[in-house]
Order: C-alpha cells, then sequence, then structure tokens
C-alpha cells in the first residue's frame, strides 16, 4: 500500500502563523521535502521536529520528483512543504502533485498561509472575481507582451514581484495599464511588513525616494472602460476568411473585397486562393 503526500502550508513570515495541524502533519510522517533545508531547518528546530528532510527545488525537481514517488509507493508518508506559503504555487509543488495523481497517490492538502490571499484580501479591491498570474517573466518583452494581454482584464489581478525588479514592473503597468489603484503589499505578517494603496503614479514615486527590499505581492484593480471589440475573422487565413463570409450570405465578389480591404491585400492575391469555390 503506498503512502500519502501531504501539502503542507507554512508561515509567509510571522511563525505563530502555522496550524496545529501542519505541526502534527509534520512530526508523523516519515520524510520532508522543503524548497530549501537550510531554510526549512530553522522551522522545523523551532517546533521541535526532528525527522528527515530532503531538498525538491526547482533545479532538481526531474531527479527528486521520481525519487519521492518511489518513496511513497514504497508506502512511506511525506509532506512538502516551500520556504514560505502554500507549496504549489508559484514552485515546483505543481510538478509533485502532478506526478503523484498520475502513479495513484493519496495527496491531503492542508489549509494555511497563503500571501496571494493575505494581501488580495487587505487590498480594498473587489475580490468576488480575481486572477492570479504570479510572477512575471523576467525577459522585459515577453513582460511587456502578457501586460498588454492582461490590458483588459477586468478581475482583479495578483502579481508577484522581486525587490530588483519591482520599479520596471511598476513602471510598465503604469504605461500599459494607466492611472490604477495598486495595493503593494512588502514583507506581509513580518516585522517589517508594509502595505502600500495608492494609485500606480503615487506608488512609483514612493520607490523612486527609497532602496527597495523584501518579497512583493501586487494586487491591481481590474479593467474598468469599454473592452475592445476583437474580429472575429482574425484567425482565419484570407481562404477561410472568405468562405465564412460567403456561408453568412455574402457573395464571392463581395467577400474578395473584404478581404481585400481588411487584410490590406491586393485582389488578386486572395482570388487566387478561392479560385475552386
Amino acid at each position: 500500500m503506498s503512502g500519502k503526500l501531504y501539502i503542507c502550508p507554512t508561515p509567509i513570515g510571522n511563525l505563530e502563523d502555522i496550524t496545529y495541524r501542519t505541526v502534527r502533519v509534520l512530526n508523523e510522517v516519515d520524510l520532508i521535502g522543503a524548497e530549501d533545508t537550510r531554510h526549512s531547518i530553522k522551522l522545523l528546530n523551532h517546533f521541535e521536529i526532528s525527522k528527515p528532510l530532503t531538498s525538491y527545488h526547482e533545479h532538481n525537481k526531474d531527479t527528486k520528483g521520481p525519487y519521492l514517488i518511489n518513496k511513497l509507493l514504497q508506502g512511506e508518508n511525506i509532506a512538502l512543504i516551500s520556504d514560505a506559503g502554500m507549496p504549489g504555487i508559484s514552485d515546483p509543488g505543481e510538478d509533485l502533485v502532478k506526478l503523484a495523481i498520475k502513479n495513484g497517490i493519496e495527496i491531503e492538502v492542508l489549509p494555511g498561509a497563503t500571501a496571494s490571499i493575505t494581501a488580495l484580501v487587505g487590498s480594498g479591491l473587489d475580490t468576488s472575481k480575481f486572477v492570479f498570474e504570479g510572477f512575471l517573466d523576467r525577459d522585459k518583452k515577453v513582460k511587456k507582451k502578457r501586460l498588454e494581454e492582461l490590458k483588459e482584464e477586468d478581475r482583479t489581478i495578483i502579481f508577484y514581484e522581486s525587490p530588483h525588479r519591482l520599479k520596471e514592473t511598476l513602471k510598465e503597468m503604469y504605461k500599459i495599464f494607466g492611472n490604477r489603484y495598486i495595493s503593494v503589499n512588502r514583507e506581509l505578517t513580518k516585522k517589517y511588513q508594509e502595505i502600500i494603496r495608492e494609485d500606480l503614479e503615487t506608488v512609483i514615486g514612493i520607490f523612486e525616494e527609497k532602496e527597495v527590499k523584501g518579497e512583493f505581492v501586487l494586487i491591481v484593480e481590474g479593467y474598468k472602460g469599454e473592452k475592445t471589440v476583437t474580429n472575429s475573422y482574425d484567425d482565419l487565413n484570407e481562404r477561410d476568411y472568405v468562405i465564412k463570409l460567403i456561408e453568412e450570405g455574402i457573395s464571392k465578389k463581395e467577400a474578395i473585397k473584404i478581404v481585400c480591404k481588411d487584410r490590406k491585400l491586393k485582389k488578386d492575391i486572395v482570388y487566387k486562393q478561392v479560385l475552386d469555390l
């Protein structure tokens, strides 16, 4: 009989936020998988938990994942923890869960501290509909493209950001989103917790005047304007575009004219594609 994989959230800053249940499970399992064993041993020592500890992170998940699955299949119970918060959110815990499901291993997710929801609830923004984006790509072009795609997202948007990219990200958001309301959360639940609830322009000015330290959760107001109406034919090639128009009752000759005008193409280019129609 295989063991069970426990997904155990850990405090995001304040050690008092660990649950009794998490402490009990960590004391009962055979092995604990941790994102950074050096960091996690301090947590375990604080709660007097003495269990074997092994690393499981982004750089070793391809080899350590199968190793942990094999242990589970042999009947061992394993707890997975991250440096802070819920494993599987913006970390490779997601991959281990998928492997466990694929191998028919029972999974139990314990509730607990999560930075994204903690920041969202305290933002003052709409909590009835929201979307989690996590960390934006490090590549500036990819980041800009993703923000452009989110420009008309009407749900509240949750981002994670590192201190050395914060200023650049805020400025890019301002260029693309406009001067929206944002809640900037730094070092949540820790001694130097800071929460700034202002518009983007004001927040950019605040961080221009100070050294940026700590990890950030950004809660951004959703789009409130009129959404751009997209052409339902944009994904079609010229031939399929003409066929679609004909199916809607437009003559072949008129359909070709419409496609040529819309795609800025010469008539003979489109005509050759639909000779057989």
